[in-house]
């Protein structure tokens, strides 16, 4: 009698499971039968991560007679299908080095800058034309293939402006700087950037500033990769702000302040049509928030991580750092990228349950990575580090030369300052 009873028992809970899953699992089969990109974007997230964890040194630029930290680094558009592109790294010697994109041959140095300089961009209209802000309040603009050494055009700021942060818009319209605080001043500080070798014997002024929405240093800015007049900025302050320039005043230009609830030290965009924000912060945190839910009752957090170090599984490397983020577009995943203190690297996958390591990297640093920058048109990597050492990283490839660096990590004047961030202030919108 009771094996009659658990056989009908079981029987009466398989149709339960069925007349509530049935419908779930109709939707899935038929996006699998009907939508004929359905296997493709299973395929080519695999393949993606495949080809991530494939990626080997494919160069090594040997460092320069006076070694330095690579703190950030960029490479020019292409100005015609397979034309040469350059590569601009900013180091902790206050300099910054140009560099052949493809075979990391020197090209040349721009040095002698007053202050501590803060990121490097290239434009996005002009192949030759790139930028770096620095902490004595100005942001310069050289011609990479000119021979002087003289900037083409000067954005210069107000008198206490100390500039820590910037980006240029997608459009080369804008630049936009964000300062260290003074007193209780920060500043989001705008100019604008057309006929940038027009007018290089005057130093530009600034349009404007926005100073109401941070009330701590703004450690990162970046526009929109593909809208001019969106920009978020991130700061010790704990919040990321979104605006839109197009907007008459900073009150209405805030579409969105998001709470990372600690210092941000990077920051970028991702998803379809690039409608989500992410950032990660100084103690080894993640946040990603979608700006697509804005408008909606739906939560805009996707995903938010206090220490990525105690979350990703490593196995014996261990996790000491993040360096930042790049969204595969071909993809449409967000991959985190980390590190450890003696040079390996960590590519780490995002989704909404959580994140997962997809390879490591070995064998190329020897000590901390501090940049890196991906290449989308050959799936390559490049990477700089305090080891004073510059990497191409493409899949499958074979080092040419097989003599690993030791260990050159330097010390150096620049060390990353960190504040803490104020914990009492408030998102003060959705």
């Amino acid at each position: 009698l009771s094996l009659h009873q658990d056989v009908i028992a079981g029987f009466l809970y398989a149709i339960l499971i069925l007349v509530v899953f049935h419908p779930a699992v109709d939707l899935i089969d038929n996006f699998n039968l009907t939508y004929k990109y359905a296997p493709l974007i299973i395929i080519t997230v695999e393949k993606v991560e495949e080809q991530l964890a494939a990626l080997r040194i494919a160069r090594r630029c040997v460092p320069s007679q006076e070694p330095a930290y690579l703190l950030d680094m960029d490479t020019s558009p292409a100005a015609q299908p397979g034309s040469s592109r350059f590569l601009a790294v900013s180091c902790s010697n206050k300099s910054i080095r140009v560099y052949d994109r493809d075979t990391l041959h020197f090209l040349r140095e721009y040095s002698g800058h007053p202050g501590i300089l803060s990121g490097v961009r290239f434009a996005h209209t002009c192949d030759s034309l790139v930028f770096s802000a620095c902490s004595q309040g100005t942001v310069k603009c050289w011609d990479v293939r000119s021979g002087t050494q003289k900037p083409v055009q000067v954005f210069r700021g107000y008198p206490s402006n100390a500039f820590i942060s910037f980006d240029v818009s997608c459009s080369d319209l804008i630049v936009c700087a964000g300062t260290e605080k003074v007193e209780k001043d920060t500043f989001l500080v705008f100019w604008d950037a057309r006929g940038v070798t027009d007018c290089a014997s005057t130093a530009k002024e600034p349009l404007g500033v926005y100073s109401e929405s941070h009330n701590d240093d703004i450690t990162k800015i970046c526009f929109h990769p593909t809208e001019p007049n969106l920009v978020v900025s991130g700061s010790t302050d704990g919040l990321v702000n979104v605006f839109d320039i197009n907007k008459d005043n900073e009150d209405d230009a805030l579409i969105s302040t998001c709470n990372s609830d600690s210092s941000v030290s990077s920051l970028g965009w991702s998803g379809e049509d690039y409608k989500q924000v992410y950032c990660l912060t100084h103690d080894e945190g993640f946040c990603w928030w979608d700006l697509a839910q804005l408008d909606t009752e739906e939560a805009i957090t996707l995903l938010h991580v206090l220490d990525v170090r105690e979350s990703v599984c490593t196995g014996n490397h261990g996790l000491h750092y993040l360096v930042g983020g790049l969204y595969h577009e071909k993809a449409g995943k967000l991959f985190l990228i980390g590190g450890t203190s003696t040079g390996n690297i960590h590519l780490i996958s995002c989704s909404t349950d959580g994140l997962s390591l997809v390879g490591t990297l070995s064998g190329g640093h020897s000590a901390t990575v501090r940049s890196f920058c991906w290449s989308p048109t050959d799936e390559s990597l490049l990477t700089g580090g305090e080891d004073a050492q510059l990497l191409l990283w493409k899949p499958g490839a074979v080092e040419r030369s097989l003599t690993k660096k030791a260990s050159l990590k330097i010390s150096s004047s620049v060390q990353k300052r960190v504040r803490v961030h104020n914990t009492s202030l408030k998102s003060r919108k959705k």
